[in-house]
Order: structure tokens, then C-alpha cells, then sequence
């Protein structure tokens, strides 16, 4: 079963996402910032980060350098309110594998985690 982690400071669109993921058969976790992610990271392997960019503290972009830094290679989706082309393509040059908008429409955000995860690294 493909591990997915939220990385959302959203509470409430984590556990809502979690319980839709987990209905479709994922495993799924979500942190709510930056910090807690490499907490988690630290621990765990996943497949996938659905990343929120605008987080206190350690935003989505400090996120994505860190990840390089450190070698991580789970794959990434950006999932942001706050989408614009200049945040899609700096997100890419640091390694996200996509980008969606909130708010997402499931069935989209389903598809796009299925291709990003069937991708080869």
C-alpha cells in the first residue's frame, strides 16, 4: 500500500483528505508544518507529500530545499490556495512533480496522485 503524508497547517482539510484517501486505499498520515514533516520524515518512508506552501513557520518552499538537502526522495504534489505560475514553476525547479489549487476537486487531485506516483523517480 503507497504512503502519502499531508503537510498542511489546514486541520481540517488534512482529516478531511485523510479519510478520503484512506477510503480509496492509501496510507495516510498529515502533519500540520514544516517541522513536524522531517519529524515524521525522520521515522517513516512515503511515497508522497501533498505539500501546502504557505504554512507558519517553515513554509512548503523551505520544505522542498530541505528535502534536496537532505537527500529525501518521496515524491511531491503541491496543494495551495495561493497558486500562481511563478509558485508552479519555482516548486518544480525544487522538485515538485506537481501542482494543484485549492480548492481541489477529489476525483482531479485522485488522478494526478495516481500518475505522479506511477512516475519513475
Amino acid at each position: 500500500m503507497e504512503s502519502i503524508l499531508i503537510v498542511d497547517d489546514d486541520i481540517s482539510l488534512c482529516t478531511a483528505l485523510k479519510d478520503e484517501l484512506l477510503e480509496v486505499g492509501y496510507n495516510v498520515d498529515y502533519v500540520n508544518n514544516g517541522d513536524d514533516a522531517f519529524h515524521y520524515l525522520s521515522g517513516n518512508n512515503v511515497d508522497l507529500l501533498l505539500l501546502d506552501l504557505k504554512m507558519p513557520g517553515k513554509d512548503g518552499f523551505d520544505v522542498l530545499r530541505e528535502l534536496n538537502e537532505q537527500s529525501i526522495k518521496s515524491k511531491i504534489i503541491v496543494l495551495t490556495a495561493y497558486a500562481d505560475v511563478k509558485s508552479a514553476i519555482d516548486s518544480a525547479k525544487m522538485g515538485a512533480n506537481d501542482f494543484i489549487s485549492k480548492p481541489y476537486d477529489f476525483d482531479e487531485l485522485l488522478i494526478t496522485i495516481r500518475k505522479v506516483l506511477q512516475r519513475d523517480t
